[in-house]
């Protein structure tokens, strides 16, 4: 509840600062019946960004960042999760859309999720096990709620930024500031948190228990006791890389998300219909890559 009032009261002040503007820009346009390709409109308009609150503490800095990508809603990720790498477009608010290029060995060298569906392929070992085309379509399985699951949610939470912030922010999770640093051809402000896989997960109200539980796993590979996030934040309180580190008596996890064009003319493009191959539904395990 506290968490929640204080994010509240920067929201407010942001309001106050910068008017009633709200986010602009692109949004996936997303089907979860319709067998054909789901098109978004690309648009060049930009999201309105809050004014910094006056609270500069590292724990009121982490929620000005929190707010500044729930506004973004979208951004380029490229990451490394253990061992598996791979980078493209995701938006995470108003609706789920991810499309990835893996750089690491995988089964598809290419990922699509728009909404409750999924794309894997865009390669020519996929069209020559298709007869031509080059990519499968499946549907998320229906959830206890009656909603339809999103495919590979595991993997989307560990990128989405909002997500990040939120276990960086929550309840007895104390925050420091390690300085400024240089970031690419620019500076960032370095802030670290120490936390656990199971306080991670926890601070995610907005998932069901569900995907909780696959956080929390995904996050203890081995058993692990204790997990680090490091946090790099631009000069508008905006995520630009992030990095979890965690040990334990059966192994450690070692993540690392680099966010570019916070809020920019992105979009995600579901493959033709033609292109495509349905094979149903499909559950995909929260550890899924």
């Amino acid at each position: 509840m506290a968490v929640r009032q204080r994010l509240a009261a920067v929201v407010a002040v942001a309001v106050l600062a910068s008017g009633c503007g709200s986010a602009g820009g692109p949004e996936p346009s997303t089907s979860s019946s319709a067998p054909g390709p789901a098109t978004p409109t690309p648009s060049s308009a930009s999201p309105t960004w809050p004014a910094k609150p006056t609270d500069r503490s590292p724990h009121g800095v982490l929620l000005s960042a929190q707010l500044a990508m729930q506004t973004a809603r979208r951004a380029k990720v490229s990451y490394r999760l253990g061992a598996d790498a791979g980078s493209g477009p995701l938006f995470w608010q108003p609706k789920t859309a991810l499309q990835v290029k893996r750089s690491t060995p995988a089964a598809a060298e290419q990922l699509i999720v728009v909404d409750t569906v999924a794309y894997e392929g865009g390669d020519a070992a996929t069209a020559a096990r298709l007869g031509g085309r080059h990519w499968e379509r499946f549907a998320g399985p229906q959830g206890p709620d009656g909603h339809r699951e999103i495919p590979y949610a595991g993997l989307i939470d560990l990128l989405n930024p909002v997500v990040a912030l939120a276990a960086a922010t929550a309840d007895g999770v104390t925050a420091q500031y390690v300085g400024e640093e240089k970031f690419e051809d620019s500076t960032a402000e370095h802030y670290r948190v120490t936390t656990d896989a199971a306080r991670y997960a926890a601070a995610q109200a907005q998932l069901g228990p569900a995907r909780r539980e696959g956080l929390r796993t995904a996050l203890a590979p081995g058993g692990s006791i204790s997990l680090t996030l490091d946090l790099w934040l631009n000069d508008k309180d905006q995520l630009v890389r992030l990095e979890r580190t965690g040990t334990g008596e059966g192994g450690a996890l070692d993540d690392s998300v680099v966010y570019t064009e916070p809020g920019g003319p992105l979009s995600v493009q579901a493959p033709a219909e033609a292109d495509t191959v349905d094979t149903g539904t499909r559950s995909v395990s929260p550890l899924a890559r």
